[in-house]
């Protein structure tokens, strides 16, 4: 990743959606050439000169303080997100020459023995993910939730199921899964993506997925343009599954602190709800469908060796 390019862009896209108003200064003149706010204004507002801030939005962070960052982010009225990835730029930004070269050799997370046990363990649909969005591992009612993912053209065999790839490789897939939301879906992956990108610039897999995804899909380009970027922790999610029909869920996303860079994400319903009675279901579609189809390849495997 470009690190000027993507501050540049990301800082200019951040005061362009900030107005006077918004920000509680006097418009004035009738015919301002910016959509937001002026590069001056906004040095005004973080307490710099104008200079500093013009140099910081022309992509150098070097040497930018915690406390020009802060003032910086109040200005532009930056989210939770918004202020990490700003600050994560600032870190790859002043990084050393060491530090960088490691971030290069670091190796791929992986998903461990034990983690995978902690997920096969727990009553509810669950996964393991990374930043560029591959889903490393999955409990049988994980797997069965995601069942579209795994089925589409996009999975290729011996490969972790990516969402972003199903989502914009497989537009009509993705949109009878998710539905409605399924826009939202796609917003959402790719500002994860972004913002995975500011904390992980030396990913030469994610630089790949980006470009691979920004060659061969419009929809992908216009919203990596946009520069949005979220976090995703918790919240609720509807899924049009074709086995059970729809599902409304709760999902927490928990953080491996052992394993950086991946997180475990758990669904659940409400109890007595609908769509706990769809994941009862789910989980007698999944024991006789998916667990037989499992035991049917070990079986296979073990005549082969033997």
């Amino acid at each position: 990743m470009d690190l000027r390019a993507e501050t540049r862009e990301f800082l200019t896209t951040r005061r362009g959606r900030i107005t006077p108003q918004r920000a509680n200064l006097a418009a004035y003149g009738g015919n301002r050439r910016v959509p937001g706010l002026r590069r001056e204004e906004v040095a005004m507002l973080a307490g710099v000169s104008v200079d500093y801030y013009t140099r910081m939005e022309r992509g150098n962070l070097s040497g930018v303080s915690e406390e020009v960052l802060e003032s910086v982010a109040e200005a532009l009225q930056l989210d939770e997100a918004e202020r990490g990835h700003l600050f994560d730029l600032a870190r790859a930004a002043n990084a050393s020459g060491a530090a960088r070269s490691r971030a290069r050799r670091a190796p791929t997370p992986v998903l461990r023995p034990a983690v995978q046990r902690i997920v096969d363990s727990l009553d509810a649909p669950a996964f393991v993910r990374n930043g560029r969005l591959d889903v490393l591992g999955a409990n049988l009612l994980g797997r069965a939730l995601y069942a579209p993912l795994y089925d589409s053209p996009t999975h290729a065999p011996g490969q972790p199921v990516n969402t972003a790839r199903f989502q914009f490789f497989d537009p009509e897939g993705a949109r009878a899964f998710w539905g409605q939301k399924a826009d939202r879906m796609a917003h959402d992956a790719v500002a994860i993506l972004r913002a995975e990108a500011g904390r992980n610039p030396y990913d030469r897999r994610l630089t790949e997925l980006v470009g691979e995804l920004s060659t061969r899909s419009e929809d992908f380009r216009r919203l990596w343009a946009s520069h949005d970027v979220r976090y995703h922790r918790s919240g609720t999610k509807v899924f049009h599954h074709p086995a059970v029909g729809m599902l409304e869920l709760d999902y927490e996303a928990l953080v491996l602190p052992a394993d950086p860079g991946l997180q475990l994400n758990v669904y659940t319903a409400v109890a007595g709800s609908s769509s706990a009675d769809g994941l009862a279901l789910l989980a007698s579609w999944a024991a006789t469908t998916l667990a037989d189809g499992r035991a049917a390849s070990a079986a296979g495997a073990t005549s082969e060796t033997s």
